[in-house]
């Protein structure tokens, strides 16, 4: 299913038909397309856009739209949470010690166990998203 035009978000990029390539949710999940274009709050900001659709065939307001520096920040912390030292950390995000907490600490293997038991999903994209920063960085 491609990503609407009409509505506040103006993708510019569009991966269409997400919905079948959406990792261990593929062909199972809400989440029709992926987009990055004109925010809705603000056109001279760029954002991303995570498209679902209701089950009446309607655009949910459910569907994400985040700032471009938000998901790289989830995104940084995710690799974080995978090191082995996460409950002494040297640097995430701008200001280490004010900015991370780590809720519960008897958990965090929780996100490294996860992690194992879904490499064969995340691995292939952690991959590409370091090759793609390799060329641009």
């Amino acid at each position: 299913m491609e990503s609407p035009k009409h509505l506040s978000h103006k993708p510019i990029i569009s991966v269409n038909d997400y919905d079948q390539i959406d990792g261990f949710y593929a062909g199972n999940t809400d989440a029709r397309a992926l987009s990055i274009g004109k925010a809705q709050w603000d056109e001279e900001q760029i954002s991303l856009k995570v498209w679902r659709e209701s089950p009446d065939e309607r655009w949910s307001r459910q569907s994400e739209e985040l700032p471009i520096h938000r998901n790289l920040d989830l995104s940084i912390l995710f690799v974080t949470s995978l090191s082995t030292d996460i409950l002494n950390p040297q640097s995430i995000l701008a200001k280490p010690n004010e900015c991370l907490s780590i809720d519960k600490p008897n958990e965090v293997q929780d996100i490294k166990n996860y992690y194992e038991n879904n490499k064969q999903f995340l691995e292939p994209r952690l991959k590409e998203l370091k090759r793609l920063l390799n060329e641009i960085v």
